[in-house]
């Protein structure tokens, strides 16, 4: 499916971004374009061959990827990848403007400069985000690692779990310019859970996380070296060590 998700379609997911608030701020975030992207690249100037895109989660900033050592990560690994970090903050979500800013102010322009690969790699909301912009463009992307993403309120997640999983579950007639959940949820069940997918998707999560039960039913149709599961909550460290877990299992490539 390629349809465009409809204004109606973010009522649930806006109500969510703005109750999970981790700072607890309540202040409307334009959408600004273009994007402002924080770029880590050799100490040289130079390029690499390839690119990371961290997409942030709500709490925190574009900046935590930093902070949480992610970047240092990826440099003491001496892996091939430069890597950004565009404030992907929940402004462009609700303008529906995420997927498009992205395209024009990341991806092609990367592209544009040779570059050979490009991974997505998102934090909670930024895991949604990553998912929309492969469902939408998967031509531009090799791979994603979602971690602990958002996945949809608890109505979507206990219909899928009482339906037996995602493969038993049917999404029944729906209009993928409303229920963005449902659209979401068909994908994953159709292609992304599809092991010769043209989009390698993993996925990492705690096992205390409160959005655990959506992160088990992905898992459930993922190739099993595609999840890391690990002790922890919804929290910056848990997610810190998801990173170094995948990138020790030398999936960055």
């Amino acid at each position: 499916m390629t349809a465009r998700i409809g204004k109606g379609a973010f009522t649930a997911m806006t109500v969510f971004l703005w109750t999970f608030w981790l700072t607890g701020c309540a202040y409307f975030l334009g959408a600004d374009a273009p994007l402002d992207v924080l770029r880590y690249g050799p100490d040289d100037g130079g390029r690499r061959p390839h690119l990371i895109v961290f997409l942030r989660g709500q709490g925190g900033s574009h900046r935590s990827f930093e902070k949480e050592g992610f970047v240092s990560a990826v440099r003491q690994r001496s892996l091939p990848f430069d890597m950004v970090a565009p404030n992907a903050h929940v402004g462009y979500y609700v303008a529906e403007s995420l997927v498009s800013r992205l395209k024009t102010d990341v991806i092609d322009p990367a592209k544009a400069q040779g570059c050979r690969r490009i991974w997505l790699v998102g934090a909670s909301m930024g895991g949604m985000g990553a998912l929309w912009y492969t469902r939408l463009h998967p031509e531009d992307i090799d791979g994603v690692y979602v971690i602990a993403p958002f996945l949809g309120d608890a109505e979507i997640i206990g219909e899928i779990a009482e339906a037996g999983g995602v493969r038993n579950w049917s999404p029944g007639p729906y209009d993928p310019s409303e229920d963005w959940e449902r659209l979401l949820w068909d994908w994953l069940k159709t292609d992304a859970g599809n092991p010769d997918a043209s989009v390698p998707l993993y996925l990492g999560y705690g096992k205390e996380d409160r959005f655990v039960e959506a992160h088990r039913l992905l898992a459930a149709i993922l190739p099993p070296e595609r999840v890391y599961a690990v002790d922890g909550g919804h929290d910056p460290e848990t997610m810190r060590r998801l990173w170094l877990r995948f990138l020790d299992d030398g999936r960055l490539r």
